[in-house]
C-alpha cells in the first residue's frame, strides 16, 4: 500500500494551478473536466503519480466558497533550506504565515505557507541525519 494523493476544494482552480506550480514548483500532471458532474479534478507533484503521493486540486463549478474546518491540518513538504524557499515562495508572490525557524520544543526547521484558498503547507528542512523529530 501507498498514499495516492490528498484531495483538496479549490474555488479557483486556475488561482489554485499557479500557486502550486508557479509558486511551489510542482507540474500539473494531469488535468480533466466532468461536464456531467460540474467539476474538473487537476493533479499536482513534484514528480510521476506512479512514484509519489501527489495533491488533487477538486473544482466544483457552482461552488464559490467553503468552510475550512477545524479538523485538516497542513500539507508537509521537504525542503533543502526552508529560509531559502520562503524568500523564494515569497518572490514568486506565495504567503509565508510562518517564518522559518526551530519548531517549538525542538530544532527541526519549519515554515509554514498559505494556498490561495487558506491551507497551510508546513516546510519541513531536510535534516543530514535521521528524522528524529516529527511536527506535532
Amino acid at each position: 500500500m501507498r498514499i495516492l494523493h490528498t484531495m483538496l476544494r479549490v474555488v479557483d482552480l486556475e488561482r489554485s494551478l499557479a500557486f502550486y506550480t508557479e509558486v511551489l514548483g510542482m507540474r500539473l500532471l494531469r488535468r480533466k473536466d466532468y461536464p456531467e458532474g460540474k467539476f474538473t479534478l487537476a493533479f499536482v507533484g513534484f514528480g510521476a503519480e506512479s512514484e509519489t503521493a501527489v495533491i488533487e486540486l477538486t473544482h466544483n463549478w457552482d461552488v464559490e466558497s467553503y468552510e475550512m474546518g477545524n479538523a485538516f491540518g497542513h500539507i508537509a513538504i521537504e525542503v533543502d533550506d526552508a529560509y531559502a524557499a520562503c524568500d523564494e515562495i515569497r518572490r514568486r508572490g506565495g504567503r509565508v504565515v510562518r517564518e522559518a525557524g526551530p519548531m517549538k520544543h525542538g530544532s527541526t526547521v519549519i515554515a509554514f505557507v498559505e494556498d490561495p484558498d487558506g491551507y497551510k503547507i508546513e516546510l519541513i528542512q531536510h535534516q543530514s541525519s535521521s528524522l528524529d523529530e516529527l511536527p506535532a
